[in-house]
């Protein structure tokens, strides 16, 4: 049974931030599937039935679902389609690409028999030229599956590589980050993702200029931004407003609709967060 949503949730005489029902297109959350720790059918539903109207995708990460039964993979599917979640296969192309071009027609044609909604193209380790990325892009879409290509300024990334080994590659211009993201939307992608290496995390000081550049260069619309901290994610709510799009863990929803509902959060938040429907 999908889960409650605004309109029959407990206390609802209690005034919460209005939120677009799914399908949202503006105040996307995306939240990690099994990485960190295994998320079977039983877990996955106890999320979906608690607080499953505030998840618009699950995301597999790291290429955990390679190892699992494909049964399984499938059943997981099937019941965030149940709950309006669309899934995401994560960047685990970039494994594959590496493997020959039957591979990747075969990586394509397994997501679409699955029922993956979303590949996420990402390159966060391996150097791809734009022309590719685009081909790629052009092949999901053929598909029929969502294109998401994923951006960033930081070599390296997207593996939990320490901040002095990420420090020793060096950033990318965030404005040539921008430009690739403009041709990745105009080929038709979906929408994109900003890694957040390099960005606000495994840094010694944010770059707030970089999602500023990101947002204003592409339209908040379209983009979605890694938040892996709690700080992170309270700080874009902070400076974007509860209405901007954002990748969490699983474990981490909660906690990210508190503050998008603006009824929790900390002193420079409390009280703050407001949306007007008028």
């Amino acid at each position: 049974m999908p889960s409650a949503g605004q309109n029959d949730r407990a206390f609802s005489f209690v005034r919460l931030n209005q939120r677009q029902a799914k399908p949202r297109s503006q105040g996307l959350t995306e939240i990690r599937g099994p990485y960190y720790t295994p998320m079977g059918k039983r877990y996955l539903r106890d999320i979906f039935e608690t607080v499953g109207s505030y998840v618009d995708a699950l995301k597999f990460a790291g290429g955990s679902f390679s190892l699992m039964p494909r049964s399984v993979v499938k059943e997981l599917i099937e019941l965030c389609h149940s709950y309006q979640v669309q899934v995401s296969t994560g960047g685990f192309i970039e494994y594959v690409l590496a493997q020959g071009n039957k591979i990747v027609d075969e990586y394509i044609k397994e997501c679409k028999e699955l029922g993956f909604d979303i590949i996420e193209i990402s390159a966060g380790f391996i150097t791809v030229p734009v022309d590719d990325i685009l081909r790629l892009v052009e092949k999901v879409q053929k598909a029929g599956l969502k294109a998401k290509p994923e951006v960033g300024i930081q070599f390296g990334a997207g593996g939990a590589s320490a901040a002095s080994e990420l420090e020793s590659e060096g950033t990318q211009d965030v404005d040539w980050a921008v430009l690739r993201a403009k041709k990745y939307l105009e080929a038709g992608a979906y929408m994109i993702m900003v890694e957040s290496e390099g960005i606000t995390e495994n840094v010694k000081s944010w770059r707030t200029d970089a999602p500023a550049t990101f947002a204003k260069g592409l339209g908040l619309e379209k983009v979605m931004f890694e938040a892996a901290e709690p700080d992170v994610f309270a700080w874009y709510i902070k400076n974007y407003g509860p209405e901007v799009n954002l990748f969490v863990d699983h474990s981490q929803i909660v906690q990210l609709e508190c503050l998008r509902s603006g009824i929790w959060g900390t002193k420079s938040l409390w009280g703050r967060v407001l949306t007007y429907k008028g």
